[in-house]
């Protein structure tokens, strides 16, 4: 089966879910046609993301006159349906987070996709995010393309699922799925009843390299990594909040931020603010191999995020068999337990995430290992790459 896989930019470092899926789903005999609106110029880490990069088509590449040439050529050849779904785009763009000629770029974005579909022999199409990139599938649909889906993460759709049109997009798809249970209750939210079957659940999943990795004893260094984009909802700052208060106790303690982004100098200048400079490190952006030993070299993961989906990087620590310091917010807990492989604290809230901190770095190593031990099964369990890569294959042939 042919399908195309169509995201907004590919390969991105913070998108390597993505990469494993598609390559999962060629393992089980799937022809994956990448294309992306943009990407052929970001600057990637990892070799992974280099050899995808050069078999992804980018609509963007050539800038606006690139998508002139298939707008008028839809135009010539089906006027009924270019002016039907050129129609459907600027009733996207009424009441809208971005304005209707954004979408009438969306649009025009939608039949270079067309072009693309075709060439390629597409029997379905599949956007990850229910932002832009799966308006522009939709759009593409209604020219005449092939049946589409998509995959909702959160927390950016749950933000706004009005002024996206969520339910348009979820009505028009041949299924949806999400990456946990809580996402797929948010999404019921905004359909009748009829098209709740239609909404299915498949996880981010991990490769083998990360569950075949040897187990690493947990160090006794007292260190805590954070992993992810410097941003507002991942929590550094109150991560640092937390670790002023360590240190005012003398706790002893490293924290590294692993990642970069825009809330970068923001948050250096609290680590001088607060004097923490000889014990918070931040690496900028680093490879998939580079994240996982900057896991393996720390106590545990923390992750003080504000608004989630259910984070790889969460799955990707627990495979490396430490435990995780997180929030019970989005799909969080359908996987971290409190007590067996991490602990759980309020979004928002510093003095818990303060005393969860205190505690994982007093616990003896032996504890540690258990409770790594135990978020180990757990991941392996529930979000191993080929199984979930089986059930949306299963999904995209009973839609064909």
């Amino acid at each position: 089966m042919r399908i195309t896989y169509f995201i907004n930019q590919y390969p991105k470092v913070s998108h390597s879910f993505i990469r494993r899926e598609i390559l999962a789903l060629e393992r089980q005999g799937f022809a994956v046609q990448r294309v992306a609106l943009r990407g052929w110029d970001a600057e990637v880490v990892d070799a992974e993301d280099v050899s995808e990069r050069s078999k992804t088509c980018y609509v963007l590449q050539h800038g606006i006159k690139g998508l002139l040439r298939p707008l008028l050529q839809v135009l010539r050849t089906q006027p009924r349906r270019f002016f039907s779904a050129l129609w459907l785009a600027l009733r996207m763009g009424m009441r809208a987070d971005r304005p209707w000629p954004y979408h009438v770029v969306y649009f025009a974005e939608a039949c270079h996709l067309l072009q693309r579909l075709h060439a390629f022999g597409t029997e379905h199409v599949h956007a990850h995010f229910g932002t832009n990139s799966t308006e522009v599938v939709m759009l593409a649909n209604a020219l005449g393309g092939p049946a589409y889906s998509f995959t909702v993460h959160g927390p950016e759709e749950f933000d706004k699922p009005q002024s996206i049109k969520l339910g348009e997009k979820v009505r028009r798809a041949a299924f949806v799925t999400a990456v946990s249970s809580y996402g797929r209750s948010q999404l019921f939210r905004w359909v009748a009843h009829g098209h709740w079957k239609k909404i299915k659940v498949v996880h981010c999943g991990l490769e083998r390299v990360f569950h075949d990795v040897p187990a690493v004893a947990v160090p006794a260094l007292p260190r805590l990594v954070c992993v992810g984009r410097l941003c507002e909802q991942k929590g550094q700052l109150l991560l640092l909040e937390a670790a002023r208060i360590l240190a005012d106790q003398s706790v002893a303690f490293e924290i590294v931020l692993a990642g970069d982004g825009e809330m970068r100098t923001e948050i250096e200048a609290l680590i001088a603010k607060y004097d923490l400079q000889a014990r918070v490190r931040i690496t900028g952006w680093i490879s998939s191999g580079q994240v996982r030993a900057e896991i393996l070299a720390a106590r545990a993961l923390v992750l003080p995020s504000f608004a989630e989906g259910l984070p790889v990087v969460i799955m990707e620590a627990m495979a490396l068999r430490r435990a995780v310091l997180t929030t019970y917010v989005a799909g969080i807990p359908e996987l971290v337990r409190a007590g067996e492989n991490g602990w759980l604290f309020p979004a928002g809230a510093v003095e818990e995430l303060a005393a969860a901190m205190a505690d994982c770095l007093a616990q003896p190593v032996e504890v540690l290992q258990r409770m790594g031990e135990a978020a180990y099964e757990r991941v392996l369990e529930r979000h191993d790459i080929d199984t979930e890569a089986a059930k949306l294959s299963g999904y995209f042939r009973a839609s064909a």
